[in-house]
């Protein structure tokens, strides 16, 4: 079993920046990768940014690339995801996700933040 719970999330201007945490506790020695998705108000959940939980490589989402940073914190156990450049089109709750196996499910899940960006 792995609990995750996702922090940091607010309200932030256009432009603006903001960093979300993941507390990722329970075995993590099966994690294979780690993600953070979001879901904006009638969208589908995308995976916008992925990180390897051994060796620390990382992809991202076209829509984030470039903007969006995921990391890792081995000392503290949390997977973070630093956002910068902020749009109106990152408007969405944000869920960190574990992955324990290549090619299986997200099968662990935060209860998700809210990101809002204002005008």
């Amino acid at each position: 079993q792995v609990q995750l719970v996702e922090s940091g999330g607010g309200l932030v201007q256009a432009g603006g920046s903001l960093r979300l945490s993941c507390a990722v506790s329970g075995r993590t020695s099966t994690i294979y990768t780690m993600a953070w998705f979001r879901q904006a108000p009638g969208k589908e959940r995308e995976r916008i940014a992925r990180i390897w939980w051994s060796g620390g490589s990382t992809d991202y989402a076209d829509s984030v690339k470039g903007r969006f940073s995921i990391s890792r914190d081995n000392a503290e156990n949390t997977v973070d995801l630093q956002m910068t450049s902020l749009k109106l089109e990152d408007t969405a709750v944000y869920y960190c996700a574990a992955q324990l196996q290549v090619l299986a499910p997200y099968n662990y899940w935060g209860r998700g933040t809210q990101v809002t960006v204002s005008s």
